[in-house]
């Protein structure tokens, strides 16, 4: 019973942390436009790409990827209402942890189950 409220008491200041520093609507404010046409990120980023391709990194390629399609759901609609007046809407943080526990499993597959 006692570990059920503490981890109510650690989900409630995670999601009160995430309302106090407005991540959701900065994530959502971001333009993307101005992001991928600018030199200063696009250069580094385009040459990190071709660095991992050279050196034939695609299990990094992948994480890559999986970081910005991560960054990218994180904005959307979906992920703005996990937390509504305060409380954690359970029903709708069930997908999110099934869909969290196979990108992880999928990368502890690329790092360690491949040869």
């Amino acid at each position: 019973m006692a570990d059920a409220v503490a981890t109510g008491g650690f989900f409630s200041k995670i999601g009160a942390l995430l309302q106090s520093t407005h991540l959701p609507a900065q994530i959502k404010d971001v333009d993307f436009v101005g992001l991928f046409t600018n030199p200063w990120f696009i250069i580094p980023f385009a040459a990190l790409v071709g660095y991992l391709i050279w050196k034939q990194s695609f299990n990094e390629l992948i994480v890559i990827i999986i970081f910005i399609g991560i960054w990218w759901l994180s904005g959307t609609e979906y992920m703005q209402t996990l937390v509504v007046d305060g409380e954690l809407q359970i029903n709708k943080v069930l997908p999110v942890l099934v869909g969290a526990s196979a990108v992880l499993g999928f990368i502890i597959y690329l790092f360690f189950g491949r040869s």
